[in-house]
Parts: C-alpha cells; structure tokens; sequence
C-alpha cells in the first residue's frame, strides 16, 4: 500500500524518506521564482525572507503531477492512500480526486483513497504518521481508511500570531485589527472548524496565550495521557519547548512531536506562531 501526503503536513523529510510515504510539494513562490517545498525550499530560507520584507506566496501541486502519479500507481497494481491537506485551505484535494476520476477511465483497476483530512501543519502530520504506523503494522487499506478518517475528524488545532500584521497582508484580518493588535500585544487564539481557520478569544501576552491553551486542551482533549500530541512553531523552538514542558507537566501523554512549521503555512501566518495538536475523541 502507497501512502501519499503534502509537505503542508509538516513531517522532516527524513520521515518520508524513512517511512516511504510518497511526498506532494506544494509550491512557495518568493519574488517570481518557484519552489518545491521542502525539496527545493525550507521553512528557515522563508522566514528569513518574510522578515526581509518579502511576502511568499504559495500554490497547489500541478494536475500534470498528479495525473503522472496517479498513472504510475494504476500501472503499478498496488492501491493507495492519499492524505489531503484541508480542501478550505488547498485546492490540492479537488485537483486530486478530479485526476484520480480521469485516470480511471483509462485504468478502471485503479484502488486509490483520498482522504480530505480538514487538518493542516501538524494536525494533518499526525494522521500522516498513524497512517504509516497502521500500514507497517499490517492494516489493510479499509482500515487504515477509516482510523484515518475518524482521526481526522477529531483532531484539534490551537494556534497563535506572533505579529497579525502577517495575516492581515494575507488578507486573513483587516489591517487596522492588526496595528491595533500590534500596540496592545493582543495574540488571537485561533483553531480550525471543518478545515477553516476561525479565531476564538484574543489574549495579551504570549503566557496567557500558552495558559489557556492549556486550558482548552483540558477541556477538549480525550484521554490525553494516552495520546501522542503535536507542536509546532514558527523558528521560535523556545516557546515550542515551554509548551511541551508545561504539556508534559500537566497530561503527561505517550509522546509529543515538535516542527518547525513548513514553508507554505509559514508563509501564511509568519514567524513567531505556535500551535497544538490533539485529539477530541479516541477510538
């Protein structure tokens, strides 16, 4: 069984490579020239650039790629998974299941699942790394499926900016709610509802931020001593690791995976952010 998934999931390229999941590069384009994530491009060389001035900007994987993989699995014989990042946040998903349903009229056989996992960064990473957990562990495909699916729609993002003033040059808050922001060090909390990006309470202060945090995840979260949770952050490793001591401190769960946030998220929200990842509800 082939497993494909975006650099949008936020995994080292040392896990592809170790795992033998297929990566799907999305594009960074900084200053004209375009690159293929985490091939061409890391999530350092973007930051540096967003903090020279520049704004990157990014795009889905083409449907020639796809329709060049998705050719060389259906002659291949074996079936496939395919994990999509968010189809409110990528038009990566409808471009793949669109190539996928072209390519079976010329090869009916074709057994490839593609999952819309309503997940971004790390969130989405998680479900990546069970999915070839599951398949190392000999689960076939149906199964893999649904764990996969019901992970996904129980997987819990919290996020926050350092600095609005990245959102708003694209275009997620107005630019008078960012200045304003900026002057009162107000750090919204955001998280993700059905794929989307949607702020829920703002905060002063980083600490306040981390605490409710915190907090959110004590009410949420599902036997989170049992799970395996997710951080990420936006070159600033020191608030990643505040967090996943207080998290250790506090649930004391089976493990915790900390990245940098890739370059076409990073792109989006801008240095200094850092999230958490959790799941609702275990199966």
């Amino acid at each position: 069984m082939k497993i494909f998934a975006d650099s949008a999931s936020d995994l080292p390229k040392s896990f592809f490579d170790e795992q033998q999941v297929d990566l799907i590069s999305l594009h960074v384009i900084i200053d004209e020239d375009e690159y293929r994530d985490i091939i061409e491009i890391n999530s350092k060389e973007v930051y540096d650039a967003i903090r020279s001035g520049k704004q990157p900007k990014t795009s889905q994987a083409s449907p020639e790629f796809f329709m060049e993989e998705w050719t060389k699995l259906a002659k291949s014989g074996e079936e496939g998974i395919y994990i999509a990042f968010s189809s409110e946040l990528s038009g990566t998903y409808n471009t793949a299941v669109m190539i996928r349903d072209q390519v079976k009229e010329v090869y009916p056989d074709l057994n490839l699942v593609i999952i819309d996992s309503k997940c971004a960064s790390l969130g989405y990473g998680l479900l990546v790394k069970e999915a070839a957990r599951l398949r190392n562990e000999g689960d076939d495909l149906l199964s893999v499926e649904q764990k996969i699916r019901f992970m996904a729609q129980h997987m819990e993002h919290l996020f926050t900016v350092e600095d609005l003033d990245y959102m708003a040059k694209g275009g997620r808050v107005s630019k008078a709610s960012a200045f304003i922001g900026g002057l009162l060090n107000i750090k919204p909390l955001l998280h993700v509802e059905d794929g989307k990006l949607v702020p829920i309470e703002k905060h002063r202060g980083r600490k306040k931020v981390v605490r409710r945090m915190l907090d959110l995840m004590e009410e949420r979260g599902d036997r989170l001593s049992e799970q395996h949770i997710g951080i990420n952050h936006a070159d600033d490793e020191a608030i990643a690791l505040e967090l996943k001591s207080a998290i250790q401190e506090r649930f004391n769960p089976k493990s915790i995976d900390v990245q940098m946030i890739g370059s076409v998220i990073g792109a989006h929200v801008g240095p200094g952010t850092f999230s958490v990842y959790f799941l609702n509800k275990l199966q």
